[in-house]
C-alpha cells in the first residue's frame, strides 16, 4: 500500500537572541501578591534566574503565575518585594489574556508592524511562518480566532529577538502540530524561559528548574517535572505550605 505522505503542516517558530545574556538574569526578593478579593496569591518568594534556566512556575491557584508574570513584567504592583532584571537581558512577554492587542481594525500585517522594523514583506514572512496564507494577512485582526490570535502573538515575539521568553500558557488555542513545534523550539532556544503550562509533556521536556509559588514561600527544585510530581518529600512540603 502507497504510504501518502503527511497532510500535517508546523509552523515554523523560531525564536533567536540578538543578545547574548549575561549572567545576571532576574533577581527577586520577599515578593507578594494578593487577589481582588484579599487571597494570598504568593508570599516571600524569593529566587535568582541563572543563565540557561528554563524554570515553569507551578501553583495550586494558576492566578499566582499570572500575577508574577505581570509584576516582573512592569504592569502590576506588588504587595510586596522587590525584582531587578540584569542589564544584559530583554525579554519577549505572552500574557494569558491577550484581548487588550486585537482591539483595532488594523490588518494582520499592520498590526505586526507596530512591534518590529521592517517592511512589508519581512511581515508577510513571519506571518507565512505562522501559517496565515497570503489572502489572509489583509484580515483585520479584531475578528480574530482564538488559535489565530495566538499565533499572531507568538509572532510579535519572535520579531522581538530577546534573551528572555516569559509564557504564561502559551499551548492554550494551539493546535497539535503547532504545540510541538513551539516545544521543539523552546528545547533548543539557548536563552531563558519563564512560564507557566498545564501541558504535562511540555513542562517535562523544557522545564530545568521548578518554582512552585505558595502563600508560605516557594519549593524550588532542579529536577525534571516527573520526579517533581511523584517525589514523596515534596508531596509532604506542599501540604505544609499550602495549609
Amino acid at each position: 500500500e502507497e504510504i501518502r505522505p503527511s497532510s500535517r503542516t508546523y509552523p515554523g517558530i523560531i525564536f533567536q537572541m540578538e543578545r547574548e545574556p549575561g549572567n545576571q538574569i532576574l533577581e527577586v526578593h520577599d515578593l507578594k501578591a494578593t487577589d481582588a478579593d484579599g487571597t494570598v496569591l504568593f508570599d516571600n518568594v524569593n529566587f535568582n534566574i541563572e543563565k540557561g534556566e528554563k524554570v515553569v512556575f507551578l501553583s495550586h491557584n494558576p492566578k499566582a503565575m499570572t500575577a508574577l508574570f505581570e509584576i516582573i513584567n512592569g504592569n502590576r504592583e506588588a504587595d510586596n518585594g522587590t525584582y531587578k532584571w540584569g542589564v544584559t537581558i530583554t525579554t519577549a512577554y505572552l500574557p494569558l489574556d491577550n484581548t487588550e492587542f486585537f482591539n483595532s481594525d488594523l490588518n494582520l500585517v499592520d498590526w505586526l508592524s507596530q512591534y518590529g522594523t521592517g517592511n512589508e514583506v519581512m511581515m508577510k514572512g513571519y506571518l507565512g511562518r505562522m501559517l496565515f496564507k497570503q489572502e489572509e494577512v489583509e484580515k483585520k485582526v479584531n475578528v480574530l480566532s482564538g488559535g489565530e490570535k495566538m499565533r499572531c502573538m507568538i509572532a510579535r515575539m519572535q520579531l522581538k529577538n530577546a534573551n528572555c521568553l516569559i509564557l504564561d500558557t502559551p499551548t492554550n488555542h494551539l493546535d497539535l502540530e503547532s504545540i510541538q513545534a513551539f516545544n521543539n523550539n523552546l528545547v533548543q532556544f539557548k536563552g531563558n524561559i519563564l512560564f507557566a503550562s498545564h501541558d504535562h509533556e511540555f513542562i517535562n521536556t523544557v522545564a530545568n528548574r521548578i518554582i512552585e509559588l505558595t502563600p508560605n514561600g516557594t519549593i524550588d527544585k532542579l529536577m525534571t517535572y516527573d520526579d517533581y510530581i511523584y517525589d514523596a518529600q515534596i508531596k509532604e512540603q506542599k501540604a505544609r505550605m499550602y495549609s
